[in-house]
């Protein structure tokens, strides 16, 4: 999966084998056959060109670690007492991480909207005209396309 999530893109067969081959021998076997088994268990979804199958991840690598953390943290009989262990293996950097996420989900949504300077006092600012498209060009989501 590291390969397939680095490129960012649809990779064969091949190219991961060559990629692989730069720091150890592989055979070209071993490389499909994991692809496939990826490709069974739906992590990666594939297309076929020509003789051979492009495969492509099916998530970023940042879904699939929150999905792994989401499953351990909801094996414990005790998730608080498992988060506070979790974070005191966290190294300050990773807990700043933590922190700026926390910040992050708890904004509403209109924080996280980018806004518009602020007018200064006493003076009247002209009025947009609508983008086209918009149906209800006096609202946020008209504006904004939402």
């Amino acid at each position: 999966m590291t390969r397939v999530w680095k490129w960012n893109r649809p990779v064969t067969v091949r190219e991961v084998l060559e990629d692989l081959q730069k720091e150890r021998s592989i055979a070209y076997t071993t490389v499909m056959t994991v692809l496939d088994n990826l490709h069974q268990k739906g992590w990666v979804r594939r297309e076929a060109e020509g003789r051979a199958y492009r495969y492509e991840a099916v998530s970023t690598r940042a879904a699939y670690a929150a999905a792994l953390m989401n499953e351990a943290w909801s094996q414990s009989d005790n998730p608080a007492a498992a988060l506070v262990a979790f974070f005191g293996m966290m190294s300050e950097e990773q807990r700043q991480a933590l922190t700026d996420a926390v910040r992050i989900v708890r904004l509403p949504e209109t924080a996280r909207q980018p806004q518009p300077p602020a007018e200064p006092p006493g003076e009247a600012r002209a009025a947009e005209p609508p983008e086209a498209g918009d149906e209800n060009p006096g609202s946020a989501e008209g504006r904004h396309g939402r």
